[in-house]
C-alpha cells in the first residue's frame, strides 16, 4: 500500500517491534489513538479468535483473516471457525475469511493483500469488479487481467468464508455505480438465496455476470427414489439455475477474462447475426466454422451488396465471409466501403475483422482507425471486433475506436457468442410468477401409491389420466367395460416405485377375459412384491399414441425445488436429455427449458412429421412449477413419467406419478 501510494493511516500492531518498516508499531489494538477502519489479521489460528474479539471492543466494523488453519483442519479448526462467525455475528464485525489473501480497491489504492502479483505493476481501476473464492486463483486472474489491460476496480477473496461470501459480493458489486461487468469464481455453492437475489439486481440493472464454478456438491436426495432425483446432478442444477438468471459461465480463465473484456465496452449485439471480414479466406472459412459452432448467424449478404462488392473487388469473396485478401494493402479503401455496405444492411450487429498484422502497419494504422471510427460513430449499437497483430500502443489505438481486439479469431468470435447471449439475456422480461394461492390445503402425510400421487397432482392442475383402483376380478371387468378396450393395468402399492421392474405393467388388454386373467397376475405380484402397501390394481383405457416425456420436481441441496423436463419413459436414465430451473417458471420459460432439449426436433415435427403439443406441455410444466413453488418446503420429490405428448392441439396426458414428501 504505501508503494503504491495508500494515504490513509496504517497502525502496525506487533508485540515484538517498535516500529515496521518506519512506521511506530503498537503492542496490541487497544493501544492505537484514535479510530480504526479496517483490521488485517495474520496471527497464529489459535489466537484469532481472541483478536478479533479485541479488535470488536476497539470498535473495528471489519476484518480481513488471513491466517489459515480452519475449516480444513477437523472438528477443532471448524470449531475455531464457528467461532470467528459468533464473533462477527454478535459483536457487529465483517470478517473476510479466514485463509483468504483480502481484497483491493485500485481506485484508492488500497491493496490489503500480500500476493506477490504486483511486483511488475499495480492493477488500474477499470469497470470491472471480481471476487474469488480462492485467494490464490483470484491473484492469478488478476495478474492476467494486468498484462491484458483490463481495469479491475474492486477484487476481493473470500477464503472459508466463516462471514462474507462470493453471493454477497455479487450483490455489492450489482449495486456498486462504479461497476459495469461482474466476474466471479467459486467453488461450491453457498447462500444461494442471497446469490439469486444479486444475480436478479445484476441482470435488471444490465450488468453482466461472468461466473466459474468449479467441483460439483453431493447429491443429497437418494436417486433410486425417482428417476428427476437420479438426474438431478448438482452441476447440471447449478448450470441451469445461473442460465436462468443470464449468467454467463465460463470455462476456462481465458474465456472469463475474454468476455469480460468484450463486455467492458458495454455494446451488446440486439441478434446472433454476425458478418465476418477478412484479408484471408482460409481465416474466414475458420472464422464462419466457428460461428456457426456458436451459434451465430452467417447471413449473406444480399445479391445487390454482392454485386456492389464484386465490382469494387471482383476477385474476393463476396457472399459472408467477405474477403477483401492482400488488396486491402493497396486499396485501403475497401475496409471502410465494405463496412459501409456491411452495416447498411441493417441485419448485422456484429462484425468480426480479421487483419492480422496489415493493420499494425505504420501506413495502415490511422486509415483503418478512422473507418472503424466512423463506422463506430454512424452505428454505435453495432460491436465490432478485431483480431490482428500488434504492439500495445496500436491495440490500445482500435480500442478507443470502440473495437475490442483479439490475437486469435476464434477467440473473438466466441466473445460475440457471449455477447449476444448477454445481450438476450437483458431483453428478456423477467418471468411473471404464477398465482399460488388457490393450490390445495397443505400435502397429507406420505408414503403415497401411483393412485395418492395421481390425486395430488390432478388436484394441482395436472393432465392425469383417469385410472380406476380395482380390488377384485368382476370389479376390473366392470372398469374396463365401462372406460373401453384396450386397456392398460398396473399393480398399485406406496412400496413399488417402478413397477415394470417387478413385471407389474400389462399394456393393450383386449377382452373381459384377459382382464381378469391379467388382474389375478397382478394382484399375486403385487402382494408379493411389495411390504404391505399393495392397494389394487389401477386400469385405465389406453392412452393415444404420442411422445413420452418426463416432467418432475426434485430437491437439489443447495437451491431446493428444482423442475425438470426431458425425454421420458423407461430409457429416461439413459437419455439424460432433461433441461431445469428454478420454480416457479411461466409459459415461455417453460418454453424455453423444452428448446433447450436435443430431442426438441422431435416435438417439433423433424422431416416432414406432424408438431406435437408443445404449448400445452409447457402448460403442465407451469402447472409444476406452481406446485413445487407452493409446496417445496414439505416437498422430496414429485414425477410424472411419462408425461405423453399428444398431436398439436390434443393436448398431455399423465400416465404415471410419483410424490415424496420430506422426512423431517
Amino acid at each position: 500500500m504505501r508503494l503504491a501510494g495508500f494515504k490513509g493511516a496504517i497502525y502496525p500492531v506487533n508485540t515484538r517491534y517498535s516500529d515496521v518498516h518506519g512506521i511506530p508499531a503498537y503492542p496490541d489494538i487497544a493501544s492505537v489513538e484514535g479510530d480504526v477502519d479496517l483490521a488485517i489479521v495474520a496471527v497464529p489460528a489459535r489466537i484469532v479468535p481472541e483478536t478479533l474479539e479485541a479488535c470488536a471492543n476497539k470498535g473495528v466494523t471489519s476484518a480481513f483473516v488471513f491466517s489459515a488453519g480452519f475449516a480444513k483442519t477437523g472438528a477443532k479448526g471448524q470449531a475455531a471457525k464457528a467461532r470467528i462467525t459468533t464473533t462477527a455475528r454478535e459483536r457487529g464485525i465483517r470478517v473476510l475469511g479466514p485463509n483468504c489473501i483480502g481484497l483491493y480497491n485500485a481506485d484508492i489504492v488500497f491493496f490489503g493483500t500480500f500476493t506477490a502479483t504486483f511486483e511488475d505493476r499495480f492493477p488500474q481501476p477499470g469497470p470491472i469488479g471480481l471476487v474469488s473464492q480462492s485467494g490464490a486463483y483470484g491473484s492469478h486472474l488478476s495478474l492476467l487481467a494486468a498484462q491484458r489491460g483490463l481495469g479491475v476496480r474492486y477484487w476481493v477473496t473470500t477464503g472459508n468464508e466463516s462471514d462474507i461470501n462470493v453471493p454477497e459480493v455479487i450483490d455489492w458489486f450489482a449495486g456498486c455505480p462504479d461497476v459495469s461487468v461482474i466476474v466471479a469464481c467459486s467453488e461450491g455453492l453457498t447462500n444461494t438465496s442471497t446469490l439469486l437475489r444479486a444475480l436478479g439486481k445484476a441482470r435488471a440493472r444490465g450488468k453482466p455476470v461472468i461466473f466459474m464454478k468449479v467441483g460439483t456438491t453431493e447429491v443429497g436426495a437418494e436417486a433410486v427414489r425417482s428417476h428427476t432425483a437420479s438426474l438431478a446432478g448438482s452441476d447440471e442444477v447449478c448450470d441451469a439455475v445461473l442460465r436462468q438468471f443470464g449468467v454467463y459461465r465460463a470455462h476456462s480463465s481465458e474465456e472469463m477474462l475474454d468476455v469480460a473484456y468484450a463486455a467492458g465496452f458495454g455494446v451488446f449485439p440486439r441478434s446472433r447475426c454476425v458478418a465476418l471480414m477478412t484479408i484471408s479466406g482460409g481465416v474466414g472459412v475458420q472464422m464462419a466454422d466457428a460461428a456457426v459452432k456458436a451459434g451465430l448467424d452467417v447471413a449473406p449478404m444480399t445479391d445487390e451488396a454482392q454485386a456492389t462488392l464484386k465490382r469494387h473487388l471482383p476477385f474476393g469473396a463476396s457472399r459472408n465471409p467477405i474477403d477483401i485478401t492482400a488488396q486491402a494493402f493497396n486499396d485501403v479503401g475497401l475496409v471502410s466501403s465494405n463496412l459501409q455496405l456491411i452495416l447498411d444492411d441493417g441485419r448485422y450487429n456484429s462484425v468480426i475483422a480479421f487483419f492480422s498484422y496489415v493493420a499494425s502497419s505504420k501506413s495502415m494504422v490511422e486509415p483503418i482507425f478512422s473507418a472503424l471510427r466512423d463506422a463506430k460513430r454512424q452505428h454505435p449499437d453495432c460491436v465490432l471486433v478485431l483480431s490482428i497483430i500488434g504492439p500495445t500502443e496500436i491495440v490500445r489505438r482500435y480500442e478507443e475506436a470502440g473495437c475490442p481486439v483479439f490475437e486469435d479469431p476464434t477467440r473473438a468470435v466466441r466473445a460475440v457468442s457471449a455477447l449476444a447471449y448477454l445481450r438476450a439475456s437483458f431483453d428478456r422480461p423477467a418471468p411473471v410468477h404464477p398465482e399460488t394461492s388457490e393450490l390445495n390445503p397443505p400435502l397429507p402425510a406420505g408414503p403415497f401409491s401411483e393412485h395418492g400421487a395421481g390425486q395430488i397432482l390432478v388436484g394441482a392442475g395436472l393432465p392425469m389420466a383417469e385410472m380406476t383402483l380395482v380390488t377384485t376380478a368382476e370389479h376390473a371387468v366392470e372398469a374396463a367395460a365401462t372406460v373401453g378396450f384396450p386397456v392398460a393395468m398396473k399393480v398399485c402399492s406406496s412400496d413399488v416405485m417402478h413397477k415394470t421392474e417387478i413385471g407389474g405393467v400389462a399394456l393393450d388388454v383386449g377382452d373381459t377375459d384377459g382382464v381378469r386373467t391379467t388382474f389375478h397376475r397382478l394382484a399375486q405380484t403385487g402382494r408379493a412384491g411389495t411390504d404391505g402397501g399393495f392397494e389394487g390394481i389401477l386400469l385405465g383405457r389406453m392412452a393415444p399414441p404420442g411422445v413420452d416425456m418426463v416432467v418432475g420436481v426434485s430437491r437439489d441441496p443447495s437451491f431446493g425445488p428444482m423442475l425438470m423436463v426431458g425425454f421420458g419413459g423407461t430409457l429416461v436414465e439413459v437419455l439424460s436429455d432433461v433441461s431445469f430451473r428454478l420454480p416457479p417458471i411461466d409459459a415461455e420459460e417453460a418454453k424455453r427449458m423444452i428448446g433447450e432439449l436435443r430431442g426438441f426436433p422431435i416435438l417439433a415435427g423433424t422431416r416432414g412429421a406432424s408438431p406435437y403439443d408443445v404449448n400445452a406441455m409447457a402448460t403442465a410444466l407451469v402447472e409444476l412449477s406452481t406446485f413445487a413453488a407452493c409446496y417445496g418446503g414439505d416437498l422430496e420429490s414429485a414425477e410424472i413419467n411419462p408425461l405423453r405428448v399428444l398431436p398439436d392441439g390434443q393436448g398431455v396426458v399423465g400416465l404415471d406419478a410419483v410424490v415424496i414428501t420430506r422426512t423431517r
